[in-house]
């Protein structure tokens, strides 16, 4: 069964969600781990997938709006995970009130992110040696 919840950075979750960005973006993608783990985890609001006690995705929120470090490890790709946990950090987003939201999509991920509402704005940037392009999506509220 698997489980997509949103949690804190703590000692309950750290070591899963460190997991797989370990294993996604510093071991795929070859991402310092100093650029990868840059302080502001535990400022953040987490998505955690999990099957059991297997983490099999994560992504994170700041307080800002900013939607970051989606990783899904690559034996789970292609079920929908990281739809799930775009779609769950976007609905904490509303729940919190914030207007909108933001990202720095990989430039290969631009399309995921288009299908699920966001928008393209400014200039393709490079972060972590890997092309990113800025996307928004504007939120709606009750």
């Amino acid at each position: 069964m698997v489980d997509v919840n949103i949690v804190a950075f703590d000692e309950a979750n750290k070591e899963s969600i460190r997991l797989v960005r370990e294993q996604v973006f510093i071991q795929e993608q070859h991402i310092d781990p100093e650029i990868e783990f840059d302080g502001l985890d535990t400022q953040a609001v987490h998505v955690l997938v999990v099957d059991g006690e297997q983490p099999l995705g994560t992504g994170r929120i700041l307080a800002n709006g900013h939607i970051g470090r989606i990783a899904i490890m690559q034996a789970a790709r292609g079920q929908g995970l990281g739809v799930k946990v775009v779609r769950a950090l976007v609905e904490y987003a509303k729940q919190q009130g914030y207007p909108k939201v933001d990202l720095g999509a990989q430039t290969h991920a631009v399309d995921f992110y288009r299908k699920l509402g966001f928008t393209l704005y400014g200039d393709e940037f490079m972060e972590a040696n890997i092309p990113h392009q800025a996307m928004v999506m504007l939120l709606e509220h009750p």
